[in-house]
């Protein structure tokens, strides 16, 4: 919209460009199984994936929702990321993953364009896919991930 500030950006380096489309929406829940019986009934969806991430403290399930995805993350225990989410906001959105060709090169870019970086360097996620995390201030409230991700 001209004469608006969306006309303009203050960050000079970007990763335009080099995002393929949004891997997949992650989700806080207390429980999953109750979670994924929810996600089965109302909506269609189908498990693709179910594993426990003990360095992030979360049991996860990627589900299909027609062409998309959905992860639900459940904390192993309340002092874990996710189970201090759940204590402070509840459950509900807890992230936004895009899916990217290279993650380091995106985590230089995005650190280039002063964006606060939760990882430095990529970590395991589910389906043991390189991903990383950019810190919710630098995206407007929205803890972000970035996801490598070659089984398309």
């Amino acid at each position: 919209m001209p004469g608006t500030e969306y006309e303009r950006s203050d960050v000079g380096v970007s990763i335009a460009g080099v995002v393929r489309r949004i891997h997949h929406l992650g989700l806080a829940v207390a429980e999953l199984d109750p979670a994924v019986a929810t996600y089965t009934a109302l909506f269609g969806a189908t498990i693709e994936h179910r594993e426990r991430l003990d360095d992030q403290g979360v049991d996860a399930v990627c589900l299909h929702v027609g062409e998309s995805r959905v992860e639900l993350v459940a904390p192993t225990h309340a002092d874990t990321p996710v189970g201090r989410f759940l204590a402070s906001r509840g459950p509900g959105m807890h992230h936004v993953a895009y899916e990217v060709d290279d993650v380091p090169s995106v985590l230089a870019r995005l650190s280039a364009a002063g964006a606060q970086l939760i990882d430095e360097t990529p970590r395991r996620g589910l389906f043991g896919l390189e991903v990383a995390f950019v810190h919710p201030d630098a995206v407007h409230g929205v803890l972000t991930e970035v996801v490598a991700d070659a089984r398309r």
